[in-house]
């Protein structure tokens, strides 16, 4: 169900209830009372909502009621301050289990009283992230591309690549504002453009978004799937979905050398070519699409729930 009608329908009240009202959607109830009525009629046996989800504890309390499991896919860290909304927060100890593709918040989750929680990571879509095709013309060449948006933590490591006189792709919100960055701005674009850029670009860089305490993004994936040669900020879940230093991907810790890196894979032809075949081939060997994720949340839901059952029964 698509979650535009729990806003208000103009951005002037959109931005009142965000401010003033503990970022509450403006029309919560009205959204929620939907989703119960669809239930209702549908009777899932899982309801599966993602991100900021719309529905507050009586909403799942309803649904609960009606025989479904009501499962979270938590996209973005809850205490984002950016983000971080009281009301939210409060509705998470009542659904039945929360996914999480980040460890360092399940602290936070098990003290506001999640009782079942899983770490389950991003995945990326084999109908949309897929590489350009060969032979075709994928437009302006870039030394470095980069796919996300301009948090105050990326800026200095942008800025360093563009003072090293590397040429940069940038796309996504932001980076427009800033003079340094400015020219090297691409825009908003859909996937397909997003596609052709990395297929001219040398190397695709990959970094972590800090306010959400990720240790990979959406992106990670996303770039692995459409291929290209990955530079990746060095965090332990890169390692674990990349693999070893220099086996399919480089990775970097400091800004001195990211740049390092970046400067020594434009340059180096064969070893790009030798990093994207070996990420095209670890890909190929794992189980990293949205299907995938779906299946491991309804698998572990339903083992959850029978671990539950026995140990009412036991007690």
């Amino acid at each position: 169900m698509d979650i535009g009608p729990a806003d208000a329908r103009t951005r002037l009240v959109r931005s009142l209830f965000w401010r003033l009202n503990g970022r509450r959607p403006a029309r919560l109830g009205y959204f929620g009372a939907r989703v119960a009525e669809k239930c209702a009629s549908f009777r899932p046996h899982v309801v599966l909502t993602t991100g900021r989800a719309p529905l507050d504890s009586s909403h799942i309390n309803a649904l609960s009621g009606l025989g479904a499991k009501v499962i979270n896919y938590s996209t973005d860290d809850p205490w984002n301050p950016t983000m971080r909304s009281q009301w939210f927060i409060s509705a998470l100890p009542f659904y039945n289990t929360i996914f999480s593709p980040r460890r360092e918040n399940f602290d936070d989750f098990r003290r506001c009283g999640v009782q079942s929680l899983h770490y389950l990571p991003f995945a990326y879509d084999k109908n949309v992230h897929r590489p350009w095709p060969i032979g075709e013309a994928p437009g302006d060449a870039s030394d470095v591309l980069f796919v996300g948006g301009a948090d105050a933590d990326r800026r200095p490591l942008i800025s360093a690549l563009i003072d090293a006189g590397l040429n940069l792709a940038l796309f996504g919100g932001y980076w427009n504002r800033y003079p340094e960055s400015r020219n090297h701005w691409r825009g908003l674009a859909d996937q397909d453009t997003i596609r052709a850029a990395s297929a001219s670009a040398k190397v695709c860089l990959c970094l972590v978004r800090r306010a959400n305490r990720d240790g990979h993004t959406m992106r990670s994936f996303e770039a692995a799937a459409i291929g290209g040669c990955i530079l990746a900020e060095d965090t332990a879940d890169h390692r674990e979905i990349f693999g070893p230093e220099d086996y399919a991907v480089r990775y970097f810790k400091t800004i001195s050398d990211m740049v390092h890196q970046a400067k020594a894979l434009v340059a180096q032809v064969e070893t790009r070519r030798r990093l994207s075949d070996n990420l095209r081939e670890r890909l190929a060997a794992r189980n990293d699409t949205y299907t995938d994720r779906l299946a491991a949340m309804l698998q572990l839901t339903n083992t959850d729930a029978s671990a539950t059952a026995a140990l009412k029964l036991t007690n």
